[in-house]
């Protein structure tokens, strides 16, 4: 039998759309593409997936990096059997606006299969098409899609999969994801081929982490370090006093502050001061919550020292930091 016709005994290759947004991860979409890729050089001669590439426009899309990458249509109409990636990155409520929003619901409504890499859960979640889901995103975006959809479950994982929505944490992660796709479609053979082919030696499972574990991290050796450092991450939006967490880890406060600036180069305080406007200033660049809501989120209990201490880390006062132009949650909730 020739292989042409050995070709014709198969299924037809399974369909994917990749929706790029503009600020785009390029090491997650390529991750992703470069699975399916692969696949299609499997010595069998199959060709067991095929793609395209779609903008809201038609034009090429740039990713974060400057990178631009061409595409093979604007927004159109998609097969029931084609599954669609949205992939996104920085400043992802810019690229989501309410004729791409609009798209997303109409095109899911057909039952097909979807996901997102990297903050593209994010303008899944400004469509309304996670409500209720499991779902994962990258870490910096994690902290406003729980502040602001309480019914969604956010999960600390490279990546989820709940009925026929999946998403990533992007990066290396969105490998992860897509080699469990080609495992359900095709089996553990051609995952496994594919994974050679990456040198990817021992692909993470879903539930992995996707920051390297405090207790993991090299420059902590300390356990009572460590078990501070995760009372204060724990406990952003009513912060503990330095004492409280000294008393709490079996330490005096001079003790504490000796291991932080041993192991940390820092003070409890400055670290704690830190990790709360570093999640403040994930709310004000993800979100459209007010300055003062953010304010209390993050544990300040005054709008000026708040404004102050953030103006000093990041050299803007908190309410230049909101991308202007986003999707607001308030215009998605009203459709």
């Amino acid at each position: 039998m020739n292989h042409s016709s050995q070709q014709s005994e198969h299924p037809p290759p399974k369909a994917y759309a990749f929706l790029l947004l503009p600020g785009f991860s390029t090491l997650g979409f390529s991750c992703a593409l470069d699975a399916l890729s692969l696949a299609n050089h499997h010595p069998s001669g199959r060709k067991y997936y095929k793609w395209r590439l779609i903008s809201e426009s038609g034009a090429p899309v740039a990713a974060y990096n400057g990178v631009t990458v061409n595409v093979d249509s604007a927004l159109t109409e998609l097969a029931r059997e084609e599954t669609l990636i949205v992939c996104a990155g920085e400043n992802a409520g810019h690229g989501s606006t309410k004729a791409l929003l609009n798209w997303l619901r109409r095109e899911t409504r057909k039952g097909m299969d979807y996901g997102a890499l990297s903050s593209g859960t994010y303008t899944l979640a400004l469509a309304g098409l996670i409500g209720g889901k499991r779902v994962t995103t990258h870490w910096e975006y994690k902290t406003a899609l729980a502040e602001m959809l309480p019914d969604v479950i956010m999960e600390d994982t490279i990546y989820s999969v709940d009925g026929r929505v999946f998403t990533s944490a992007g990066g290396a992660a969105s490998m992860d994801m897509m080699l469990h796709r080609v495992h359900a479609d095709y089996g553990v053979k051609i995952a496994t081929w594919v994974a050679d082919q990456m040198v990817y030696t021992v692909p993470r499972a879903h539930s992995h982490g996707q920051r390297m574990s405090l207790q993991s991290r090299p420059e902590v050796r300390n356990a009572k370090l460590l078990l501070a450092m995760q009372i204060m991450e724990n406990n952003l939006e009513d912060p503990l006093i330095p004492d409280e967490i000294a008393s709490i880890v079996s330490l005096s406060t001079r003790q504490l502050e000796r291991l932080f600036a041993k192991y940390i180069q820092t003070s409890p305080k400055r670290y704690y001061l830190h990790l709360r406007l570093e999640k403040a200033r994930n709310l004000l660049r993800q979100t459209d919550l007010s300055v003062t809501d953010v304010c209390v989120a993050c544990g300040f209990k005054s709008l000026s020292h708040f404004s102050k201490s953030y103006r000093a880390s990041y050299g803007i006062p908190p309410g230049m930091e909101a991308s202007d132009g986003k999707v607001l949650w308030s215009d998605v909730s009203k459709k």
